[in-house]
């Protein structure tokens, strides 16, 4: 069974930085395009990065410039490094193929106060 965990999530003051962590078991990543996906309150789960399995990576407009996404495969873990953080930036984080063929995981709360 896979399983996905992510972490690194808090609470950060706007224009601060945070890094994401997400490790996933029970696969091995290295065949997919993994993504992170943010979900707000209220609001749908967007998709926010994504990273081919040799490093092609793409964003969302709303993102890009501020966040990076990497990936070790050898370690089956994704990163997100968020930079510049903004309020509007608040929401769970999950990881998952860029598809979202796996069972979501818990997520990992990022909080970015004014």
């Amino acid at each position: 069974q896979v399983q996905l965990v992510e972490t690194g999530g808090g609470l950060v003051q706007a224009g601060g930085s945070l890094r994401l962590s997400c490790v996933v078991s029970g696969t091995t990543l290295a065949f997919n395009t993994m993504a992170w996906y943010r979900q707000a309150p209220g609001k749908q789960r967007d998709l926010v990065a994504s990273i081919t399995r040799s490093g092609n990576t793409n964003y969302a407009d709303s993102v890009r410039g501020r966040f990076t996404i990497s990936r070790i495969n050898v370690k089956n873990t994704v990163y997100l490094q968020m930079n510049s953080l903004k309020p509007e930036d608040t929401a769970v984080y999950y990881c998952n193929t860029e598809m979202g063929i796996y069972s979501w995981g818990q997520g990992t709360q990022v909080t970015v106060s004014s």
